[in-house]
């Protein structure tokens, strides 16, 4: 899973992109270079499978976080993005965007303003701008090409025409793609277009220190003023869990514990995004290895077995299931299927999360 951190300038988002992959990119001074980092997902339903199997290793599944450089006009004071800006957000399976909840004097706000909702509300319609003008060229080019098309590839472009119309008309009412009830249909044609609007959205406000006790209730402002965006919101000190996040494991727990913290800004932003984006785990198992995969909620069984290999899904048989924690309380597959608790599935069963699959192939 790919997520693109942006935000408006001096909005904190490289600290927080520097908190969520344990990073170390430098958070003073403009860049016009992405910062890349990986975050490992902590599962404990992978060190249950890893007492059962005993493999080799055990491979968590992965975030890749993408820390977009502001763009040189500056997000929020265009009407849309565009060029390289907008091909690497259109390229992230999600979007994270970092509103400024924090005060610093020595770090000077856009138009001097601390306004977490309303800059989410200003990037929000950055994004809904972009996909209109998506929408628009597309919208001349089918025009255009529709003057000496023969009819059946007029029946075509008019089926395309009619449905992007009706897009950019619920974008200009304020209506992401992905709230305007899309058929299936629907959205396979508008894959290749990758509009901002229909991928899932977390906008985290990055807090200070001092606001920390504030969290929760500045969480439901968000979530409050963003009840129509659709979104998912949180609050995050960013600068506390950056400091956080360079510390060996066992100072950062008890540093966590004298704070009185909970889960980690990394979990809790891994968690946040795969939520947004309907994610779901599913496991694979054996001596050599246990791996956790990520599916979109829904998959079927080959869908999940063309995850692990394209193969898997050519050739799959049946295969045989069971839940992570039953699966180790049973003692291992062995176990599992002496006492008649693993179960044979085909192609259309729907994978839950936390199933361990065994997928049976034959190419």
């Amino acid at each position: 899973m790919d997520v693109a951190i942006v935000g408006l300038p001096r909005s904190g988002k490289t600290t927080v992109f520097n908190a969520v992959t344990r990073g170390h990119a430098e958070v003073a001074g403009y860049s016009d270079r992405p910062n890349v980092g990986v975050a490992k997902v902590s599962d404990p339903r992978l060190d249950l499978l890893a007492g059962v199997y005993q493999p080799k290793r055990v491979v968590p599944a992965e975030v890749r976080y993408v820390d977009l450089p502001s763009p040189p006009e500056g997000l929020g004071s265009t009407r849309g993005v565009s060029g390289e800006y907008l091909n690497l957000m259109q390229s992230a399976d999600a979007l994270l965007l970092v509103a400024r909840a924090f005060a610093d004097p020595a770090v000077a706000a856009v138009d001097d303003r601390i306004d977490p909702l309303g800059d989410a509300q200003t990037m929000l319609l950055e994004l809904a701008f972009s996909d209109v003008e998506i929408v628009e060229r597309r919208l001349v080019r089918i025009e255009e090409g529709s003057k000496g098309a023969r009819a059946s590839e007029r029946v075509n472009l008019d089926r395309e025409r009619e449905l992007l119309t009706r897009l950019k008309d619920g974008l200009e009412a304020e209506t992401a793609v992905r709230h305007q009830g899309l058929s299936a249909d629907d959205r396979r044609s508008l894959e290749g277009f990758q509009l901002l609007t229909a991928k899932p959205i977390v906008v985290v406000a990055n807090i200070g220190e001092d606001q920390m006790g504030d969290a929760s209730g500045l969480e439901s402002e968000l979530r409050d003023g963003l009840a129509g965006a659709g979104v998912s919101a949180a609050a995050l000190c960013g600068e506390v869990e950056m400091e956080l996040a360079a510390m060996d494991a066992e100072d950062e727990r008890e540093m966590r514990e004298g704070m009185g913290l909970g889960e980690s800004g990394l979990e809790r932003m891994i968690r946040l995004s795969q939520d947004a984006a309907g994610l779901i785990t599913f496991f694979t198992g054996n001596a050599n290895e246990v791996r956790a995969w990520t599916v979109p909620e829904g998959a079927t069984a080959v869908e999940a077995a063309g995850r692990v290999h394209t193969d898997f899904a050519k050739g799959f048989i049946r295969a045989e299931v069971l839940g992570a924690e039953a699966l180790a309380d049973s003692g291992g597959p062995a176990n599992a299927r002496r006492q008649g608790i693993l179960s044979q599935e085909g192609k259309s069963y729907t994978v839950r999360d936390g199933d361990v699959l065994n997928i049976l192939f034959n190419v």
